[in-house]
C-alpha cells in the first residue's frame, strides 16, 4: 500500500525529477513533460502517463490499483492508480516506467 507522501518520494527520487502544480493538484515533470500526477480525481489516487501498451500490462498485474483515466487521456495511456491498492513496489515500478517514455 503506497501513500501520497510515498508517491511523491519516488517521483522525486528520479533523476531530473521536479514538482509543479497543474489544475490546483501536483504533478511530477522530467524535461519539463509530465509523467505523474498526485491527487487526481481526488487525494486517494495518483496518475502515470504510460504507453497504452503498458498501461494493459499494469491493468493486468494489479486490475485493483490501476485503471485507465477517462476519455481521450485513458485511451492514450493516462492510467489512474489507487494508491491504498497498490504494491509500492509495483508503484516505484510505473513511475519508472512513465519517467523513462517522458524522457524519451
Amino acid at each position: 500500500m503506497a501513500t501520497p507522501d510515498r508517491f511523491r518520494r519516488l517521483a522525486l527520487a528520479l533523476p531530473g525529477a521536479e514538482e509543479k502544480g497543474h489544475m490546483g493538484h501536483p504533478d511530477f515533470r522530467v524535461g519539463g513533460k509530465v509523467f505523474a500526477t498526485l491527487g487526481y480525481p481526488d487525494g486517494d489516487w495518483g496518475m502515470v502517463r504510460l504507453m497504452p501498451e503498458q498501461q494493459a500490462d499494469f491493468m493486468a498485474l494489479a486490475p485493483g490499483a490501476f485503471k485507465p483515466a477517462n476519455g481521450a487521456w485513458g485511451r492514450q495511456g493516462s492510467t489512474l492508480v489507487r494508491l491504498d491498492a497498490v504494491a509500492e513496489d509495483v508503484l516505484e515500478h510505473a513511475l519508472r516506467a512513465a519517467w523513462r517514455w517522458r524522457c524519451a
